[in-house]
């Protein structure tokens, strides 16, 4: 074996050997290994929307690119659009059966808004457009009447 060889094989050894000891400590601190919650629900956060109602828990949670309706109708005026995720929805709502084979619809602020500036991109969300499990979230409020 030359020196070069040698040395880039001396290299890889020292990094698998720092690589493999520094994972325990780091999976010893962090606690069990497994994958972070899809959605969870977040106490002590607040949100007030265009009508000026104020929400004091949401709903955090991994969710799909999706439209923003002004009710939870499936035909209903898009007025925002949601583009990050995960996002927070601050209760649900019963409206037209969708996609996901439920009724279930929660309310949130879109990040992009396209119709009725004055709404500020409150609206519903499918739930089928989200990773709850199941619908409604448990935990999370329903919607109060207007």
């Amino acid at each position: 074996m030359t020196s070069g060889r040698r040395g880039r094989a001396a290299a890889v050894l020292l990094a698998a050997a720092v690589a493999t000891a520094c994972l325990p400590a780091a999976r010893a601190e962090a606690g069990p290994v497994g994958p972070a919650p899809e959605c969870r629900v977040r106490e002590g956060t607040t949100h007030t929307d265009a009508n000026g109602r104020t929400y004091g828990k949401d709903l955090y949670c991994v969710n799909a690119v999706a439209d923003v309706f002004a009710t939870p109708k499936v035909y209903g005026t898009v007025i925002a659009r949601l583009t990050t995720s995960p996002s927070w929805f601050v209760c649900w709502q019963s409206g037209d059966l969708h996609q996901g084979g439920n009724r279930i619809w929660y309310y949130t602020q879109g990040d992009v808004i396209t119709n009725w500036p004055l709404w500020k991109g409150w609206g519903y969300v499918p739930a089928f457009r989200t990773e709850t499990e199941p619908d409604p979230f448990p935990g999370l409020p329903a919607c109060l009447p207007s």
